[in-house]
Order: structure tokens, then C-alpha cells, then sequence
């Protein structure tokens, strides 16, 4: 599994998006992070906005708990998750993909 750290403004892991896509998916791990398979293309944001929705929803919190903290123009981003804690996100992403 991703490494997931805790910080004061919740927990943080890295995504790696990969744009057109089929199907919005957590497609596997690349390196350190968790691949995410999004069907938005990479224009104007649309690519950041589905891959925060589509973690929100995958993590059964409210869209505006999760943020991009860094990586806004890159596909390798480190996403922040207000509200849990390392554990419960790990937990959430095991659950989803076990």
C-alpha cells in the first residue's frame, strides 16, 4: 500500500492521474503512489476537479474535505484529505480496492 502521512491539515498521500481514460478507476501503484485512472482531460483544471471528486466520493467524504496540496499542474500530486486521520484513509482505500 501508498504511503499516508498525518498532518495538521489531515492526511496526505500521492495520486498519479493518467487523463482520458475509459472509466473513472484506481487503476494500481506506481512507485509511492496510488494510480488514478480519470476520464476528464488535462485542460483547464478538469483533470484536478475529477480527481478530486472522484477521491471524495471513493473515500465517502464531502468534496470540499479533499484538496490537491501540491502537484496542481503535474500528473503526480500529493492530495490532502481534511477530517481523518492516516489510518482511516488507508482503511477507506483497503476497503474499496481489497
Amino acid at each position: 500500500m501508498i504511503p499516508i502521512k498525518d498532518s495538521a491539515a489531515g492526511a496526505t498521500f500521492a495520486v498519479r492521474i493518467h487523463p482520458r481514460a475509459r472509466q473513472n478507476a484506481v487503476s494500481g501503484v506506481v512507485g509511492n503512489a496510488l494510480k488514478i485512472s480519470l476520464m476528464a482531460p488535462p485542460v483547464e483544471g478538469r483533470a484536478n476537479e475529477a480527481c478530486i471528486a472522484f477521491l471524495a466520493k471513493l473515500l465517502k467524504v464531502a468534496r470540499g474535505s479533499v484538496s490537491i496540496a501540491s502537484g496542481q499542474t503535474n500528473r503526480t500530486k500529493v492530495i490532502r484529505v481534511a477530517g481523518l486521520s492516516a489510518a482511516e484513509v488507508s482503511q477507506r482505500l483497503h476497503k474499496e480496492h481489497a
